[in-house]
């Protein structure tokens, strides 16, 4: 990542960074396209290095992702308005995990059976099965991490 002007804002404990991204099943993925970036939410997973997201085996999302799979992907918690009387100097106070990783969409059923375990973990806090048609009705797409930054603002 590029290096950030704001030190102070800076978490540079790669544990905390990646306590952020397990305690949040929301994030923003950016994907090249054409024309212009192309970002989406999207509810996640995260193990491993891996961030993990499943949803509709076509669409937008998985035609970029196979045309080039470098992505980038932003997550943030705790955020809050911090008001002054002088409204210069409002801020925001934040934790937030920045990174990009290439994004592999998964043919393997087992893989993909693990892909939607991690994802179904981060929001029941434990495995379910599937049915074998969902499984192969569904996309499951992996994220390997290649770079990870963190900040953090009041707090």
């Amino acid at each position: 990542m590029r290096e950030m002007r704001r030190k102070d804002k800076q978490i540079t404990d790669r544990n905390e960074i990646e306590a952020i991204l397990k305690r949040n099943n929301v994030c923003r993925i950016a994907l090249f396209d054409e024309e212009a970036p192309y970002i989406v939410p999207l509810c996640y997973g995260y193990e491993d290095g891996c961030l993990y997201f499943h949803g509709f085996a076509g669409g937008t999302k998985l035609e970029l992702i196979r045309k080039n799979p470098a992505v980038s992907f932003e997550v943030e918690e705790d955020v809050q308005v911090v008001t002054d009387p002088d409204p210069c100097e409002w801020s925001v106070k934040y934790r937030s995990v920045i990174g990009r990783g290439v994004a592999e969409i998964l043919e393997d059923p087992a893989e993909k059976k693990a892909g939607l375990d991690v994802v179904v973990k981060a929001f029941a806090g434990m495995k379910k099965e599937f049915p074998e048609q969902a499984l192969r009705a569904v996309s499951v797409v992996r994220i390997r991490v290649t770079e990870l930054s963190g900040r953090s603002s009041g707090y």
